[in-house]
């Protein structure tokens, strides 16, 4: 066996005790990306004070490639062919929709505590949602498990929003507050 081939094979060998172990095989590319909650600058009109999330979503571009063509093919009366016909390539492409950043309110920073994270770890695993540790830490799984919960609300985002954290039991709903945790959906 060539020095390679003995790497793979220990590649291999790992993946598959990783898999005999109940662990999560790791697909290289594949997974929940690193979110960014804060930004230094707020969306326009928001209120002072208030902490807002935002998810981005691409454009959808779709490219078309076309065979026009100049010339067609010169074709004797036998059937053979004095000249093949000329084609002109043409690309295009259109735009189906436009990138789309969506802002949305969550709770502020000083508000994520340990505790709070550890009690929303505990509803999102008494909904089914999370199976990580109680640790208090808004890591990969427990952003995972935000998803799970939101995607359904019409928020395909690891970030916990304000309304879900009110939904859940876990903010404190103001009512003198106008609610402007409503989403801002912006073009760019």
């Amino acid at each position: 066996m060539t020095r390679r081939s003995w790497t793979a094979a220990a590649g291999l060998l790992s993946l598959s005790a990783l898999a005999g172990c109940g662990m999560p095989l790791p697909v290289p590319g594949v997974g929940e990306p690193d979110i960014i909650q804060i930004r230094s600058e707020p969306p326009p009109g928001s209120p002072a004070g208030a902490c807002w999330g935002q998810e981005a979503s691409p454009a959808v571009v779709e490219t078309v490639t076309e065979q026009i063509l100049l010339q067609p093919a010169q074709v004797h009366r036998d059937g053979t062919v004095l000249a093949p016909a000329v084609y002109k390539t043409e690309t295009q492409q259109r735009i189906l929709r436009e990138r789309q950043e969506l802002w949305f309110r969550t709770p502020c920073p000083a508000e994520l505590t340990e505790d709070f994270v550890a009690s929303l770890q505990r509803t999102l695993a008494a909904r089914g949602l999370y199976s990580g540790p109680i640790n208090g830490r808004m890591d990969r799984q427990t952003r995972r498990g935000v998803r799970n919960y939101q995607a359904p609300l019409g928020l395909d985002s690891g970030i916990l929003s304000l309304a879900a954290a009110r939904k859940l039991g876990l903010a404190v709903v103001d009512v003198t507050e106008d609610d402007r945790s409503v989403a801002l959906i912006t073009e760019g």
